[in-house]
């Protein structure tokens, strides 16, 4: 086919916006309880409902919970571990009323917490020989006056009717993690304290558990800096348990033996590569045993994701050869895993593997894909060189569209686009918000600056008393090394992010002169007022970024995007959830007063209902046609769709 030439950014693309929204279904927390498989579909055609999806033994697929309820916890505002199975039987956090509820198949759900809105739930585990359930409470009580208070609580599964859970263990700021080893006579759990986050360093403990709560618990590994993640008992040895440590540089698996006098860890595998990931959410998981002599297990290495199955007496890795650069949420029993997984081609689905012949199909229904294959940009793994003589990383996308090229000796604009965290990472797995710019000619670099998970642990902690510092200049680099390269028009550059993403990209728009227009969504304008108002989880996390507050009160101030607003001279359109949490509407609301007191191009978008993100599918269309309309406008292309208006603050300035 010949293509058309047309200027980059104004493609027809049959990736519209719309679509996006209506088929972005998120999924998450993959369970496997005997024959049947469950997961969360998070719906933006429903509000942004959370709906856990049962698949039976005989391959039929549907909702597991009433209409009317949405499975997501609120416990750290992420939430994350929001339900569990056992037998048939759905237990789950309900997102209204934060009540968790029992539920089996075919019946009504009962609450078995009491119904009181102070009181939220996550990290839901059920141990069915005892019948207990164990999960993380979150008090927001009136007792709990300077913040919440965090705790590990036991509840009868059982019960026939609403009880007040049992506190087992409290002290701590934070706890996860909470897991029976199979006899039912002890409990494991991570904890840790203000100002560290999992990720810094946590504590892996453990104690005999009975009928009087919890006897003689004692850590076992962990520290101050080391971060243990994901405690799992192996299946036949009650007291041996198993945990991802990185204290050897990598995140890797390690065991120990909590019946010895002075705990003694053993590296299980070691490789440079990373199997664990920062608990931003409860319920994470990178592996489960197989066997008493085996672990399935997900590790991400050189920029991708794979699944491998481990050996333990011979301490061998044996990869899977499947098509697929993301996994996540992993769950096996009976000779077959579930997880999450997806590819450069293809939507993410829930998939089944059986172990033994290799076998493996998509057992979910994701939304149909809304791509052609020859529209599909592929990534392409990036290293460019930053400051310090060092390296960084991150995935490129070329403008791709079988219907158009660019005008002849014309580049495309680059959209540099920002993950969150900042302890976060970006993956090479279709993600059609991308191809929605690279289909209509932009060209997208999708970075993981120092920082940055999948890299070790050094690389990790590059961002330590260096936000607004190393992530900006690994932003800039990158954008300069495409330039460089003749890969992109250096004067249409655009960066982009949510969150610290979003304090990235305004960071770096104040900082430099190499972006031309940026976009935040919900993002950090001003760290002081930040720390005053966010949340419990993250309220200390800036010490370890910037610096201890309030004695270093001066580099707060220095690396607030709202303090050096003058130094702004591209034009920057907001995003917010006015429920947000996290990263309250204040922030936006003051950096976008800020820019207009200048005379600056300013837009903003607030959404009535949402929160730290978008659910809602109206509000995702919105999101992706507003940023497009706003870069039109600044870099002066025609648009080949018609999209509702921005209102831009001084637009008459382009």
């Amino acid at each position: 086919m010949i293509k058309q030439p047309a200027n980059y950014g104004g493609w027809k693309s049959q990736v519209s916006a719309k679509k996006i929204a209506d088929g972005s279904i998120g999924l998450s927390q993959v369970i496997k309880d005997g024959k049947d498989i469950y997961w969360i579909e998070g719906r933006p055609s429903e509000g942004g409902r959370s709906v856990i999806v049962r698949r039976n033994s005989n391959a039929v697929i549907a909702d597991a919970i009433v209409e009317n309820h949405s499975a997501r916890s609120r416990v750290h505002e992420y939430g994350g571990g929001s339900y569990d199975v056992s037998r048939g039987i759905i237990y789950y956090s309900n997102f209204v009323d934060q009540r968790i509820y029992r539920q089996a198949k075919n019946g009504k759900p009962v609450a078995i917490t009491p119904a009181d809105t102070t009181q939220r739930y996550a990290d839901i585990k059920t141990h069915h020989s005892s019948g207990q359930l164990i999960c993380v409470n979150e008090s927001h009580s009136l007792d709990s006056v300077y913040e919440p208070t965090n705790r590990i609580v036991r509840l009868s599964s059982d019960a026939p009717i609403a009880t007040s859970p049992e506190v087992l263990v409290s002290g701590a700021d934070f706890y996860s993690n909470a897991r029976v080893n199979p006899s039912g006579t002890k409990l494991c759990w991570l904890q840790w304290n203000h100002p560290l986050m999992p990720w810094d360093g946590c504590e892996l403990w453990v104690g005999e558990l009975g009928k009087e709560g919890i006897q003689n618990s004692h850590m076992v590994a962990g520290g101050n800096t080391e971060a243990v993640f994901q405690p799992e008992w192996h299946p036949e040895r009650k007291h041996s348990l198993f945990y991802v440590s990185d204290k050897t540089g990598w995140w890797n698996l390690h065991s120990v033996d909590t019946e010895q006098e002075e705990a003694r860890p053993e590296a299980v595998f070691l490789m440079e590569a990373e199997f664990g990931t920062p608990m931003w959410v409860f319920g994470m998981k990178t592996y489960q045993f197989a066997s008493s002599e085996t672990i399935i297990c997900t590790y991400t290495c050189n920029s991708q994701w794979h699944l491998g199955l481990i050996t333990l007496k011979s301490k061998k890795l044996t990869r899977f050869d499947l098509p697929y650069t993301e996994y996540s949420s992993i769950n096996f029993s009976e000779g077959v895993a579930v997880f999450k997984a997806g590819s450069p081609e293809s939507n993410s689905a829930v998939v089944s593997l059986n172990i033994s012949t290799e076998e493996h199909s998509k057992i979910s229904e994701p939304p149909a894909d809304i791509m052609n294959l020859g529209d599909i940009s592929i990534p392409e793994t990036l290293e460019f060189p930053t400051d310090n003589n060092l390296t960084a990383h991150g995935f490129f996308y070329p403008p791709k569209n079988s219907k158009y090229e660019g005008l002849n000796k014309t580049k495309p604009p680059l959209l540099v686009k920002i993950h969150g965290g900042p302890t976060g990472a970006t993956e090479s797995s279709l993600n059609q918000s991308i191809q929605y710019w690279t289909t209509r000619g932009f060209a997208v670099m999708d970075i993981n600056y120092g920082g940055s998970t999948g890299y070790g642990t050094a690389y990790r902690r590059r961002l330590d008393r260096n936000w607004g510092v190393v992530d900006v200049a690994d932003c800039i680099n990158g954008a300069l090394y495409l330039i460089k390269q003749g890969k992109v028009d250096k004067d249409k550059v655009a960066i982009d992010g949510g969150s610290a993403g979003g304090f990235t990209t305004l960071a770096a728009l104040a900082f430099s002169n190499v972006f031309k227009a940026g976009a935040s969504f919900y993002g950090v304008t001003d760290l002081e007022a930040l720390a005053r108002d966010t949340h419990k989880f993250e309220s200390k996390y800036l010490d370890r970024l910037i610096a201890p507050y309030p004695s270093d009160i001066a580099i707060w101030q220095e690396r607030s995007p709202i303090n050096n607003v003058d130094r702004i001279s591209a034009p920057v359109i907001l995003f917010q959830g006015l429920e947000d949490k996290v990263v309250p509407p204040s922030q936006a609301e003051m950096m976008v007063q800020a820019l207009k007191d200048r005379n600056m191009q300013v837009a903003y978008i607030a959404y009535e209902g949402e929160q730290h993100g978008f659910r809602k599918g109206p509000n995702i269309k919105r999101t992706l046609e507003a940023e497009l309309f706003f870069y039109s406008k600044i870099f002066k292309f025609e648009l080949a769709e018609d999209i509702r208006p921005v209102d831009i603050y001084n637009a008459q300035k382009s």
